[in-house]
């Protein structure tokens, strides 16, 4: 069995492969905190749970955007199972070609989305990330990742707007019925929820122009299904493509 750990600033996402099928995944909070023994019993607690046989874990690779609990998880994968977890960043192969600037400072899980992107999507691709950033990104027809655009979070920009307002309530992230409200709740939601995927179907259309072609389009992350359904270009959702991409990232490393 592999091991591919997602740590993203808002949630730890995990998954075990049998082969090349999940078997079990888990998403918890991020907390940065945790010591090295409190994952470790945080883990084999979760194991247990499940029914997992520790000693059946062959492999271990982790993303991480939060330095502070890479360290302390990887010495708890250690400490339970003697496997050394291969950390995604410079000196792993991926086997991406990056013509960025700064290719060290590509975060280690837009490297897991594209990696996964372009083996399992046609190319030209445009990979969207909805998590606590909004990333945008762009594989060419050869498969190279040539850079992209960041932006706040959807759940950002609810905070924000929502706490610099005084008198604006926090709402859920369900649709309202339509983009024109008549009270403060959906008014809210319309902003946030069409206005992002107004943002994203406008980035499409300019990244599809500035390449000159249009590009397969792909959504990952927990809010992906709320956003993209109301998009109006055609965009796949792929919740496991940092999982997926991991696994490749892995056995690219691993042979």
């Amino acid at each position: 069995m592999l091991l591919c750990t997602d740590v993203g600033n808002t949630h730890i996402k995990l998954a075990l492969y049998e082969k090349d099928k999940i078997i079990l995944k888990l998403r918890v909070a991020t907390d940065s905190k945790k010591t090295e023994d409190e994952f470790a019993a945080n883990l084999y607690g979760v194991f247990l749970i499940n029914g997992v046989d520790i000693k059946k874990l062959e492999g271990s690779i982790i993303s991480s955007v939060v330095p502070k609990i890479t360290t302390p998880f990887c010495k708890a994968i250690k400490k339970l199972t003697g496997i050394n977890t291969i950390v995604v960043g410079p000196g792993v192969k991926s086997g991406l070609d990056l013509r960025i600037d700064n290719p060290s400072s590509l975060g280690a899980d837009l490297l897991c989305m594209c990696v996964a992107a372009k083996e399992l999507y046609p190319c030209p691709a445009i990979v969207i990330g909805l998590g606590t950033a909004t990333t945008i990104v762009y594989l060419n027809e050869n498969k190279c990742y040539c850079g992209g655009a960041i932006t706040a979070g959807v759940n950002i920009s609810l905070d924000a707007l929502t706490t610099g307002g005084a008198l604006l309530p926090s709402v859920d992230l369900d649709p309202p019925k339509k983009s024109i409200c008549t009270n403060t709740e959906d008014c809210i939601k319309s902003g946030i929820i069409f206005g992002t995927a107004c943002m994203l179907d406008g980035m499409i259309d300019r990244f599809n122009e500035e390449a000159g072609v249009s590009s397969t389009v792909i959504a990952t992350g927990g809010l992906a299904p709320s956003i993209v359904g109301n998009c109006k270009n055609d965009i796949i959702i792929n919740d496991e493509l940092v999982l997926e991409g991991l696994k490749i990232i892995y056995h690219k490393n691993n042979k």
